[in-house]
């Protein structure tokens, strides 16, 4: 699938690497934990996929867009995670589907302190295509960009929260059993 958008942010988290561990963040984050890294951010939770894969459920308006992300896992470590969704997507222009792919990963920035990217790539779908070919929008560089602008400025407001939310939980100690 032809990625429509892109964008990555990052932030330092206050926490060595071996304290952090973002498949437990990931797959257990509450639904007020999300609510508060974004004012677009309205539910979270998690469930298992028919092929037994752990999923992460968000709820969220990006811009004029709710976004319902079924994420199912495809890589699911302590330093890396990457989940793809086939999203439900509500927008001025009707009801569509759009593919996700949400990567996080942290690496060491010193032994105090660790760096937190957080990657969004959206992907066009069949559906998505029909739905802008039905309302006359053939050329997709407007689209592209506005998306990536939404997507950009949601991305760069969340992650500095998801890095504080992960260096509380780090600092805590909630992982030392899962490390």
């Amino acid at each position: 699938m032809e990625i429509i958008s892109e964008s990555a942010a990052t932030a330092i988290i206050n926490a060595p690497i071996d304290s952090i561990n973002l498949s437990e963040w990931l797959f257990n984050l509450k639904s007020h934990e999300y609510q508060a890294c974004s004012k677009g951010h309205i539910a979270a939770g998690n469930s298992i996929s028919t092929d037994g894969k752990r999923m992460s459920i968000n709820v969220e308006q990006v811009a004029d867009t709710l976004l319902v992300q079924h994420y199912i896992e495809e890589t699911g470590e302590k330093d890396y995670c990457k989940v793809i969704s086939n999203s439900d997507s509500f927008s001025p222009f009707g009801r569509t589907k759009l593919g996700i792919i949400w990567e996080i990963k942290v690496e060491k920035h010193t032994d105090k302190n660790s760096q937190f990217t957080n990657i969004v790539k959206v992907l066009m779908t069949d559906e998505f295509s029909s739905l802008l070919k039905t309302a006359g929008i053939l050329d997709l560089t407007p689209v592209k960009t506005s998306m990536t602008q939404n997507v950009t400025a949601h991305n760069q407001e969340e992650t500095p929260l998801f890095a504080k939310d992960i260096e509380i939980k780090a600092l805590s100690g909630v992982w030392k059993n899962n490390n």
